[in-house]
C-alpha cells in the first residue's frame, strides 16, 4: 500500500514560500492505477519525485508498505528506491551505447550483479511490449515509441511495488501514447503493483483509471472525457 498523508513541498521565493504541494493525502491499495492531471507547473513531477525519493517533502509522511523511505538512512534510500519503484519519464534516459537488452537490465546491473533469470525476465518483458526481435538493437535504431517501450520494460524488471511515470506520452504520437499507456496498466496489473501516472493527455487519464488533478497544491476528484 501506499500511504500519503498531508505531503507539502515549499520552496523559498521572492515575496515568501511558494507552496508547490500543500497537504497531498491519498491512498493507494496494491493493483491501483491513478492518473494525476493538472497544468504545467502545478506539482505534478514534483509529487512523482516525492512519491519515488527524489526530492525531501516539506512536510508530510509517505510509506510504502509500511516503510517511511525519508526515515531510512540517506544512504540507504538509493538502493531502497531501485528495489521498491520504477520510473518512466517523458525522456526514455536509455544509454545510446548500449542495446535494448542491456538497458533494461541496467536497475539490476546497480545492485551489483545481473544474473540468468534477470536477464530472461528482462528478454520476456521485451516480448511483453514487441520489441522481443529488437533486443540488440541500440536506442539510436529504435523510433520513439519504441524507446519509450524499452523504458517501460525497465521500470518492471525488478517487480516494482509502485511504478511512477511523468509525462511518459508527452512526445509520442496518439497511437504510440496508447499503446505505451496500455502497457503500463497490463504488465503493473500482471505483478500486483501500483502506478502513478502524471500526464496533461485526457486520453491517456482515461487508460489508466482513477484520475485527480493537481491544483493550488491539492489533489481533487477529476472527471474527464464526454
Amino acid at each position: 500500500m501506499l500511504e500519503v498523508d498531508g505531503l507539502a513541498k515549499h520552496f523559498s521565493a521572492p515575496g515568501g514560500l511558494l507552496r508547490v504541494l500543500d497537504g497531498v493525502s491519498l491512498r493507494l491499495e496494491p493493483g491501483a492505477r491513478l492518473a494525476v492531471m493538472g497544468p504545467s507547473g502545478s506539482g505534478k513531477s514534483t509529487l512523482l519525485s516525492i512519491l519515488g525519493t527524489l526530492d525531501e517533502p516539506s512536510a508530510g509522511r509517505v510509506r510504502l508498505d509500511g516503510i517511511d523511505p525519508f526515515a531510512l538512512p540517506t544512504s540507504a534510500r538509493p538502493a531502497f528506491r531501485n528495489r521498491a519503484i520504477g520510473f518512466v519519464f517523458q525522456e526514455h534516459h536509455l544509454l545510446g551505447g548500449c542495446t535494448a537488452l542491456d538497458n533494461v537490465v541496467l536497475p539490476a546491473l546497480a545492485m551489483g550483479s545481473v544474473a540468468a533469470p534477470v536477464v530472461a525476465r528482462a528478454r520476456a518483458l521485451l516480448e511483453r511490449v514487441g520489441l522481443g526481435g529488437r533486443q540488440q538493437s541500440p536506442p539510436s535504431e529504435l523510433s520513439g515509441g519504441e524507446r519509450q517501450r524499452v523504458a517501460v520494460a525497465r521500470s518492471l524488471l525488478l517487480g516494482p511495488r509502485l511504478v511512477l511515470a511523468d509525462e511518459p506520452t508527452g512526445q509520442l504520437d496518439a497511437a504510440s501514447a496508447a499503446m505505451v499507456a496500455d502497457l503500463l496498466v497490463e504488465l503493473t496489473c500482471e505483478t500486483g503493483g501500483m502506478l502513478v501516472v502524471a500526464t496533461h493527455s485526457d486520453a491517456v487519464a482515461q487508460r489508466i483509471g482513477t484520475v485527480l488533478r493537481l491544483e493550488s497544491g491539492r489533489l481533487e476528484p477529476c472527471r474527464v472525457g464526454p
